[in-house]
């Protein structure tokens, strides 16, 4: 059975590669455009990694990690952003997160493969 990813970023042309490069790599692939689609989403199915954007609106991605961190399961989180600053990537890490990729500096083929290895 094919991995499953649930994609959040609210910019449609990076969310739509991304989900076009996971189905190439024989993932399945959804896409939420804010953090509340993501909660409902993951509230109505299972997803085995979640490629979790920061700055959204509705519900931004640190708002997901927190409601993530109540719960006893959850899938593993990328956070994919342009906020770059360490402070930024401290806080999401100590949220759960277990990778930070800076949008703007990281090849899609380098986060397909980290999902790969998830």
């Amino acid at each position: 059975m094919a991995k499953r990813i649930l994609i959040v970023e609210d910019e449609r042309p990076l969310s739509r590669a991304l989900q076009l490069k996971l189905q190439h790599e024989g993932f399945t692939a959804k896409i939420a455009s804010n953090g509340q689609q993501c909660m409902n989403l993951i509230n109505a199915e299972d997803f085995d990694v979640i490629l979790l954007d920061m700055m959204m609106p509705v519900m931004d991605g640190f708002s997901v990690l927190k409601e993530l961190q109540g719960r006893p399961t959850h899938p593993t989180v990328f956070v994919l952003s342009n906020l770059s600053q360490r402070e930024d990537e401290d806080r999401v890490l100590a949220a759960g997160a277990k990778k930070y990729f800076i949008k703007a500096d990281t090849p899609l083929s380098v986060i397909i493969e980290e999902v790969k290895k998830a």
